[in-house]
């Protein structure tokens, strides 16, 4: 397979990457999207004509960037709805209310670094939202995805999914001690994991998956690490870092194609080991066994629940 490549890379806005691109008609989904990226992301797709469901913990905060993306889109079909994905009750209400085709579904929310916290399953909390809700997401509204024939998923991850990969052994920390930084790469190396398998499986049904690194993004989700470590120069701001996002969910160069991971609006480059820059994708986040074990072990535990 050739490595997509684009004219875009790391200062790329997410306004930029869908310059030009009409989705009129079309329905997106954007998680997480009361603050950080996912607000420039809903922004963006809003900008093409799309119409937009703000999928958010807090309402209030989500009616606020609701209006605010309206304000400067001119685009009336800004809607918010609650969902907390580390709520099994709230997923499925969420899904029901759900009514006809979705054509993007963008699984930007998260959490990062967190104490050792469980949900009332035993899950660990980093990988119960950041993986577990999303995918009780997505198969809860794959018919809606289905019916477009031609859906995207967008999976946000992180080039912290080097830190680990899915240890399918001990996956809830309940024999490792807990690590925050380690639950949060392995809930990352799932995100793309994610991507994968979902191509794998929907593909035939029109539905493909990639997964992305945003960059370096001062944003709330940094709260517990006492705030951004990046240097400077690295650093985007939150439009920037929704760029990638909006790519793999509106460029024609991603039509029919999932499965992989991209970095500032490029396609990754394998690595065999840590990077110092954390550049790259690790071998065991695209490798299609670990993919679908992941797959199976997802279906259990939400069906144990």
């Amino acid at each position: 397979m050739a490595r997509i490549t684009t004219p875009f890379g790391p200062k790329s806005t997410a306004a930029e990457v869908a310059q030009g691109i009409d989705l009129s008609g079309k329905r997106a989904i954007v998680t997480g999207a009361a603050s950080g990226i996912g607000v420039e992301t809903a922004r963006a797709l809003a900008g093409t004509g799309a119409e937009v469901t703000l999928a958010v913990r807090d309402t209030e905060a989500g009616a606020r960037v609701a209006a605010d993306i309206t304000a400067t889109t001119g685009n009336p079909r800004v809607h918010v709805a609650r969902l907390d994905l580390a709520d099994r009750v709230s997923i499925v209400a969420f899904v029901a209310a759900w009514n006809g085709p979705l054509h993007l579904l963008i699984n930007n929310a998260g959490v990062m670094a967190l104490p050792e916290q469980h949900t009332p399953e035993g899950w660990e909390m980093q990988l119960a939202t950041n993986h577990l809700g999303h995918f009780a997401l997505a198969l809860g509204l794959y018919y809606a995805l289905a019916a477009d024939g031609e859906a995207r998923i967008v999976s946000v991850s992180s080039s912290a999914h080097q830190l680990s990969p899915v240890i399918f052994d001990d996956l809830h920390f309940a024999f490792r001690p807990y690590d925050p930084l380690l639950a949060y790469g392995q809930s990352k190396t799932a995100n793309v994991l994610f991507a994968v398998e979902a191509t794998a499986r929907w593909s035939g049904d029109g539905i493909t998956a990639n997964s992305l690194m945003p960059g370096a993004i001062a944003t709330n989700l940094q709260r517990h690490l006492g705030g951004m470590k990046t240097p400077p120069e690295r650093r985007k701001t939150p439009e920037q870092g929704a760029a990638t996002s909006v790519l793999l969910a509106t460029s024609p160069l991603l039509a029919g194609i999932g499965g992989r991971y991209f970095v500032d609006c490029n396609e990754a480059v394998p690595v065999t080991r840590r990077t110092d820059d954390m550049s790259g994708v690790a071998p065991y986040a695209l490798d299609p066994g670990n993919a679908s074990r992941l797959w199976e072990e997802s279906l259990r535990l939400l069906a144990e629940s």
